[in-house]
């Protein structure tokens, strides 16, 4: 169906919802003051001016007017505000169904005793509780929403774990390690809070910093102005990187093959401007008092729908005897599928890319995320006989600008024999 057709009859739904909507915000302030009832009309309307006219433009205005910040945050009110409406009229629509049933018990009544109850002829008039409930329903995933884009966005948090490998040299013992994963700088809106958490990584001077994918959204120009912030990245032993799904270019319509190929050269391109060592199915075996330890990175390989560039025996030869080894690969999903199956040397795996769904529940004794459906492993440590598994939350947040429950991380850790 042609897009000229469809967001027009899409938007004449939005609005059949806005209309049932509405009845339930004139019961709740049906006791206003006149002016009161205006004001809460007009709030209600003028959003959803606001939003619709997003709808339109995102569709179609000239996607060269607006920054893909200005477009992503369109679309996302559309989101916010239909999905907290659409949970508004399920459950006002209880309160309607439950008016039609007491009607149809009151007319079956007279039906069957021959009598009149005294309901023909009158309504049953919509519950006031069913109107202000469906309101606070609808409210509450707006509320968490604009409250996960204003404060959970960039609220940095430092996890630290310690990670024993009983093959580590002794001079290895001890060493910090810091890990950022996927920074979708294409979706960034606040500049400073990102050079924040840059500054708060800085601040636990790590020996190495290790970077397990995802640059950009889609296209390589979309990190350039956050080039300057990730270049101050610096550790003595180096700061090595990989690539992610999103690295590849693979979810935009390109004009030409030659266009996105270079787009990818481009990408690949701004980890060396920013001084990054980008493993591509390589290894780097790095030296503490001439003790060896591996760094072995993989192109984008997942389990599950994604594309499998990467090859691990590629970036392992060379390191079957050395007696630790660290790799980073991009999906977390690649630890079952492969490194622990086939390559029960590789000590400890650090990986991104699921970004705990940016929604969920973190408490001492307690996990949960929407994730946990999809990946095995999706946030923090796991281990199995001596083989570790990290899971960066992420820096950034992809789609939704904003993040719930589960707030965007840098990961230190400690490296231990024991």
């Amino acid at each position: 169906m042609s897009k000229i057709i469809l967001i027009p009859l899409v938007a004449v739904v939005f609005i059949l919802i806005d209309l049932y909507v509405f009845q339930a915000v004139k019961i709740a302030v049906q006791n206003f003051a006149p002016l009161g009832r205006n004001i809460a009309f007009g709030i209600y309307w003028g959003f959803t001016a606001v939003t619709l006219l997003g709808f339109f433009l995102y569709h179609f205005g000239n996607p060269d007017f607006f920054s893909r910040v200005a477009r992503q945050f369109m679309l996302v009110l559309v989101f916010m505000n239909y999905l907290s409406k659409t949970i508004t009229l399920l459950v006002f629509l209880i309160g309607d169904v439950i008016r039609l049933g007491q009607w149809s018990f009151y007319k079956i009544t007279d039906l069957l005793n021959n009598s009149k109850s005294g309901i023909e002829g009158q309504k049953i008039s919509r519950s006031e509780f069913f109107a202000k409930s469906a309101l606070v329903a609808g409210g509450l995933p707006l509320a968490a929403m604009s409250f996960g884009i204003i404060s959970g966005a960039h609220d940095y948090r430092i996890r630290r774990k310690s990670i024993i490998i009983p093959n580590l040299p002794k001079a290895w013992h001890g060493v910090k390690v810091a890990q950022l994963s996927d920074i979708h700088s294409g979706s960034f809106w606040n500049k400073v809070a990102v050079e924040g958490g840059v500054d708060m990584l800085m601040a636990e001077k790590p020996d190495m910093i290790f970077f397990t994918g995802d640059l950009v959204n889609n296209e390589a120009d979309e990190v350039e102005k956050y080039i300057p912030i990730f270049s101050k990245l610096k550790a003595d032993l180096g700061v090595y990187s990989t690539l992610g799904n999103h690295d590849y270019g693979d979810y935009k319509n390109w004009s030409s093959e030659k266009a996105k190929a270079q787009n990818l050269a481009d990408v690949k391109e701004a980890h060396k401007i920013m001084g990054w060592d980008l493993l591509l199915d390589e290894n780097r075996v790095l030296k503490v008092d001439k003790e060896p330890l591996a760094i072995l990175g993989v192109e984008n390989w997942g389990a599950g729908r994604f594309a499998k560039y990467g090859n691990i025996s590629k970036a392992y030869a060379g390191t079957e005897d050395l007696p630790a080894k660290i790799l980073l690969s991009h999906d977390p999903s690649h630890w079952d599928a492969q490194i622990r199956k086939d390559y029960p040397d590789i000590d400890l795996m650090l990986a991104g890319h699921t970004h705990g769904f940016q929604f969920g529940i973190e408490i001492p004794g307690f996990k949960w995320s929407p994730s946990q459906y999809v990946y095995k492993q999706w946030a923090g440590l796991y281990q199995e006989d001596n083989q570790s598994l990290y899971v960066n939350r992420g820096y950034g947040y992809l789609g939704y600008p904003g993040r719930i429950g589960i707030p965007p991380e840098i990961t230190i850790l400690e490296l231990r024999q024991s």
